[in-house]
């Protein structure tokens, strides 16, 4: 195990709580905290604006962030598009990329893995331009395989929109692969990054990305926080689809020109203080080994699926994962009522259809629970889980369940 004391960083663990929710969402580290309270306390002006002192830092550090996003996942700064999360991220290609460029009969392929927010823009799509979804066939286990990926790509192929790391079954997509059989019949690939980001190195320019999206809140950031990596040449050619303040060139009483790119994507007024602190985040994974980081992960997971393969009435869906999620049923028992236990217990964790049904629904099951470790958590969280798994499942067979 790791000899890095990354949980004292992190002053959301207090009092017992044993965290295993960061699949939805991650603790924040004291620094994160510290750059939005430097934001709020020091400056708290607008951006792109004011020439008085207060304002030029805010612009800087904001800019700044750009900058080392771009530079974190080898993208250029002009391809990093800000936005409010990997849902306003991946809505933002589909409503302008996707409505822009399909007609009736293009081929959009997707997977039964995804998140709604990476499936549902590109349902919407395809109602209004006739185009067509298609599912890459998951494995027996519930993976995207490369074999699979070639039965349904085609030269209709226009759009390819998977997930990175699936959300419920932790498994990596071998995107290297399918992108260029994509590129191959010219489609452009839309990527769900949220899982990914937190678990892996990304570089967008050897996986030859097109669009990449991930939200700041699943890697240590704030909330409201959120990242569009895609390629200059194809952000030049999309339309903005929100409008206002700061996005335009220029506005008469008959037309409009607006900026260049990544800026007439980003209209209004953003979320300041959190794209000001999701900086210290992307410095946080420059300082940490990101390997490190998902080894220690790793092996949390090995020590908890070690254990928990010991108990009788679980039923583990995931079994040989890619990341540190476990996704489980206590056998007999709604999910609801079994996480109501845990919580109890103060015990942190997730049931539910976690916003991916098609996913729920080809394990044959309604809803499930899930757990997710990250670089805060220890053994001693593990074995907490762990008995207070065996005790649920007594107290729910002596009620009857």
């Amino acid at each position: 195990m790791s000899n890095r004391n990354w949980r004292q960083e992190f002053p959301q663990i207090k009092n017992g709580l044993v965290y295993l929710d960061s699949a939805a969402m991650s603790l924040k580290p004291q620094r994160v905290i510290d750059a939005i309270d430097h934001y709020y306390q020091d400056l708290s002006v607008n951006i792109h604006r004011g020439l008085y002192p207060t304002g030029v830092e805010a612009t800087d550090l904001y800019e700044q962030t750009r900058e080392d996003v771009a530079s974190y996942i080898n993208a250029d700064f002009e391809e990093i598009v800000f936005t409010r999360g990997t849902t306003a991220s991946l809505n933002l290609v589909a409503s302008s990329y996707g409505l822009q460029n399909l007609k009736e009969g293009d081929e959009i392929i997707v997977s039964e893995l995804e998140h709604h927010s990476s499936y549902l823009p590109w349902f919407e799509v395809a109602k209004k331009t006739k185009s067509v979804i298609r599912f890459v066939p998951l494995t027996k286990v519930g993976r995207i395989s490369v074999e699979n990926f070639k039965k349904v790509l085609s030269d209709n192929t226009k759009v390819v929109a998977l997930t990175y790391v699936s959300n419920v079954m932790g498994f990596i997509t071998p995107l290297k692969e399918i992108i260029q059989l994509a590129h191959s019949k010219g489609a452009i690939t839309v990527i769900d990054g949220a899982q990914a980001l937190p678990h892996l190195k990304v570089d967008v320019k050897d996986l030859d990305l097109d669009f990449l999206a991930f939200s700041a809140h699943k890697m240590l950031g704030p909330t409201g926080v959120g990242i569009l990596y895609g390629k200059k040449e194809l952000l030049d050619q999309m339309n903005p689809i929100e409008f206002g303040g700061d996005m335009n060139d220029d506005v008469t009483l008959t037309e409009a020109t607006y900026k260049d790119t990544p800026y007439k994507f980003e209209a209004g007024t953003m979320p300041v203080a959190g794209f000001i602190a999701f900086r210290d985040t992307i410095e946080y994974f420059n300082r940490y080994s990101i390997k490190e980081i998902e080894s220690y992960c790793m092996e949390l997971y090995a020590y908890a699926i070690e254990k928990l393969n010991t108990i009788e009435g679980i039923e583990i869906y995931n079994p040989n994962t890619d990341t540190a999620i476990i996704s489980f049923n206590l056998k007999n028992v709604p999910p609801h009522d079994a996480v109501t236990y845990y919580a109890d217990k103060n015990i942190c964790m997730r049931a539910g259809q976690h916003c991916a049904k098609l996913v729920t629904r080809f394990l044959g099951i309604q809803s499930c629970l899930r757990v997710s470790f990250y670089l805060y958590n220890n053994k001693e969280d593990i074995d907490r889980f762990v008995e207070t798994t065996k005790e649920a499942i007594l107290f729910f067979k002596n009620m009857g369940f």
